[in-house]
């Protein structure tokens, strides 16, 4: 399971995270972006090195950059805000990144929490037993929070963004043209991170608690996954980006099942998969088949 982790960590590090910061903001955060290889390459070295001095010290070293990126989180909520209560930007044109509060707490969430997943690693590469969670947990909370902190609640913040900018006019394949799209999306973008947030509290609370949350993120992981392929898939021209989008949301009920499921027998005692099989199955699915064809769709979108 080792192995297969790390892999899916070093994919976020290296590439996921990265090409999600120029999806929120390819202007304000673009020199974060060019720059965050460097810090991301001494994290996922600190993966391959064993428990020690040296695996936390670059350990130390990514956390700092996460937390430097968490701290653009609170600049961007107040900066929303204040245009919301401004009614706009000059002119009455839409603010240029900041078009949905909804939306904008979900990238935020997603600005915050590498910071979450590298406080889980340099304790786990450290040894130490942070809050008294096992090192086995430590080492799945950082592929989590990279992954359904990171990736799902920039999803979710863009396909809820896509929606507050379709003018009035568009077609009936754009996105929050269908009746009913412009709430759903708004409640991908909040469920999302209180989902992941609920799951978090449940580490510290009981297995009922994390269930909640599992089940607040996966109906906000759902809306997505419907947005995506209901709303925005079959206005995409571009085979590749269509396809990318259709598997993005077809992954994401399965995925999300499965989380159901392991939540579920955690705290009910019913049988359910092992974290190993989950990091298999789950882990690998929402890695490469919701977070990286999500990206780089996402990315073509953008280009286009």
């Amino acid at each position: 399971m080792t192995v297969l982790v790390n892999l899916i960590v070093t994919l976020g590090m290296l590439y996921v995270v990265p090409a999600g910061l120029r999806l929120i903001d390819p202007a304000g955060l673009r020199t974060a972006a060019r720059l965050w290889p460097v810090p991301a390459a001494l994290g996922a070295l600190c993966l391959w090195l064993p428990r020690g001095i040296p695996a936390t010290a670059l350990a130390v070293l990514y956390a700092a950059a996460a937390l430097a990126l968490a701290t653009r989180a609170p600049a961007r909520l107040l900066e929303a805000r204040r245009r919301s209560r401004a009614g706009g930007s000059a002119g009455g044109a839409p603010p240029r990144t900041t078009v949905s509060g909804p939306a904008e707490v979900a990238v935020c969430t997603a600005l915050v929490s590498p910071s979450i997943a590298a406080a889980s690693l340099v304790a786990e590469r450290a040894g130490y037993r942070l809050f008294g969670f096992d090192l086995d947990i430590l080492a799945l909370t950082v592929p989590h929070f990279h992954f359904a902190g990171f990736t799902a609640a920039l999803v979710a913040g863009l396909v809820c963004r896509a929606g507050a900018t379709a003018p009035a006019t568009a077609p009936a394949t754009a996105p929050g043209s269908t009746p009913g799209s412009a709430t759903l999306s708004r409640w991908a973008a909040y469920s999302v991170p209180g989902g992941t947030l609920l799951v978090l509290l449940g580490y510290f609370v009981d297995d009922w608690a994390e269930l909640a949350g599992a089940v607040v993120l996966t109906t906000g992981m759902w809306a997505v996954a419907l947005l995506t392929w209901r709303d925005i898939r079959p206005g995409v021209r571009d085979r590749i980006t269509g396809a990318l989008l259709g598997t993005s949301a077809a992954v994401l009920v399965a995925t999300m099942l499965l989380a159901l499921w392991w939540a579920a027998g955690e705290a009910t005692g019913i049988t359910h998969p092992t974290l190993t099989w989950m990091a298999a199955t789950h882990g690998l699915g929402n890695a490469l088949g919701f977070a990286l064809c999500s990206v780089l769709a996402w990315r073509r979108l953008t280009v286009d």
